[in-house]
């Protein structure tokens, strides 16, 4: 969620001031990222959008009632095959676990939360993809961990033939989709894993990985690199479900109120201040893209 909400902030011009929690048993009992504006206190990420966009931060502004639907069509595409194989690869896999993981969480926790908190986080994944994703007729863990992987692997190549060529999702201007789309590929295409299998597939779709380059490089300064290109067969098949998804939705996203929707950008009124986890450095770039 961090970089989800630091990438609609500088989308949409909301002045955000990033601080780190650096007590990490309070961090036990504060649902973080939480986001401080004068005696506002908003812990959600969904409710911190909805509370930037009421305060005229709003990077949908110029969107039509269609590419709203489209917006929340693939934002909850993301969120059903790309978030259990995101979690499996940061907290389940043992060999990405130890290696990184967990050595760069503990490192940035007091003595002993460093031995004791990756181990919770990383059962809790666990326990979430098994809940969500454990279903039959998946009923072992490799079952289900190759299911997760061919769904998350669908869903890059969906986003990529939806993005084409364009700069951004909806043109030359980034809105939420493109910062929830960076929110999730940001962290799978930067951290160095040890095991890199959907890694290797996002680095095959190159419009992907120059879509988090033109983030990284103009909204956090980070200089990067692209990568190169590899076709997908399954994909207009695909995107057609997704299509009638979109158009079934469309109907929603009309009844939202027109003056939010269509609301201006308005200059800044209180500086407003976004804690994250413990560990989260602004300076580092994983604690960035840590998802």
């Amino acid at each position: 969620p961090q970089s989800l909400l630091q990438a609609y902030a500088k989308f949409s011009g909301a002045p955000l001031t990033v601080n780190t929690i650096n007590n990490s048993w309070r961090a036990l009992k504060v649902d973080v990222p939480v986001l401080l504006s004068e005696d506002i206190v908003i812990s959600q990420p969904a409710k911190i959008l909805n509370f930037l966009r009421k305060q005229k931060y709003n990077a949908d502004y110029e969107l039509s009632a269609k590419q709203g639907a489209d917006t929340l069509a693939f934002i909850a595409l993301l969120e059903e095959k790309l978030l259990s194989a995101l979690l499996h690869t940061f907290w389940v896999d043992a060999e990405n676990y130890c290696s990184v993981t967990k050595p760069w969480f503990a490192s940035r926790m007091p003595f002993p939360l460093g031995l004791y908190l990756p181990g919770k986080m990383s059962r809790k994944a666990l326990n979430r993809i098994l809940l969500t994703r454990g279903a039959p007729p998946l009923y072992s863990l490799t079952e289900v961990e190759a299911q997760i992987y061919r769904d998350a692997k669908e869903c890059l190549n969906l986003l990529s033939k939806r993005l084409g060529t364009s700069q951004f999702f909806f043109g030359d201007r980034p809105t939420t989709l493109d910062a929830f789309v960076f929110g999730f590929l940001a962290p799978i295409y930067k951290v160095s894993f040890p095991r890199v299998q959907l890694q290797k597939h996002l680095k095959h779709l190159s419009n992907l990985c120059r879509f988090c380059d033109d983030i990284l490089t103009c909204y956090f300064r980070l200089t990067v690199s692209g990568h190169s290109p590899a076709g997908q067969d399954t994909a207009d098949a695909n995107l057609r479900k997704l299509t009638q998804l979109v158009n079934k939705e469309s109907n929603l996203i009309e009844k939202m109120d027109d003056n939010l929707r269509k609301s201006p950008q308005h200059p800044p009124r209180k500086l407003t201040t976004l804690k994250l986890a413990a560990g989260g450095e602004q300076s580092s770039p994983l604690n960035r893209l840590s998802p």
